[in-house]
């Protein structure tokens, strides 16, 4: 498995030669090209995480899986979707997926209410990752680190809109994952922060921060 990080909260995953994109907002690598994609998904309908779901699955015909409202959305707009609600797995042909809740709000870019916002655990390989979205730090950690005992999560730690560095690395804790890669962060004046301390408070509680470049 391959986790490819395409800026922002935009990441490909690949697996057995198949891949799948996550909030493909992707002003961070204009030259990327969505090749071989089977899937996207997209955690909530702001414009920086919809990104460009909706052109890639028209162009590559890789369904949109999101919230029940959401999906809906993007059907509307031309796009293969799969709609999917909060708390139970998804079977694709690389794994499986479940959806659970994220602390946040979500909107269209044109102003629909697009149903809740959402994070994504992925079962690949015999690995576990999760995407958390956007989202505020809640208890709902303590139960995806109970119920579905993550090695990898990505959390946001921007702070502003979610989780800043302190609330992101209580996350962590509760989560119990191994390995931690942050995400929405820098890409914006509003939401700048010092990757650095972020590594520290990181390794202080014993877990490994995966800081990934942009394209690595």
């Amino acid at each position: 498995m391959k986790i490819h990080y395409l800026g922002h909260s935009a990441f490909e995953i690949e697996t057995n030669g198949k891949k799948f994109l996550i909030d493909p907002f992707l002003v961070c690598v204009q030259n990327y090209k969505p090749e071989n994609i089977y899937n996207i998904f997209v955690t909530h309908g702001h414009g920086d995480h919809l990104g460009s779901a909706i052109e890639i699955s028209r162009m590559t015909s890789a369904p949109i899986t999101a919230i029940f409202e959401l999906a809906n959305y993007c059907s509307k707009q031309g796009a293969k979707a799969i709609d999917i609600g909060l708390g139970a797995w998804q079977e694709y042909s690389w794994g499986r997926v479940v959806a659970v809740p994220a602390f946040h709000s979500s909107t269209t870019p044109d102003g629909h209410y697009a149903g809740s916002p959402c994070g994504f655990v992925f079962d690949i390989d015999g690995q576990t990752i999760y995407h958390a979205g956007d989202t505020s730090l809640s208890t709902e950690m303590k139960m995806i680190g109970e119920v579905y005992q993550p090695d990898i999560a990505i959390l946001p730690i921007g702070g502003k809109y979610t989780m800043d560095i302190e609330h992101a690395v209580k996350a962590a804790e509760w989560l119990g994952a191994s390995a931690i890669i942050p995400m929405h962060y820098n890409t914006f004046d509003a939401i700048s922060v010092d990757i650095t301390e972020f590594e520290r408070q990181i390794r202080e509680i014993g877990k490994i921060p995966m800081v990934m470049k942009i394209g690595e």
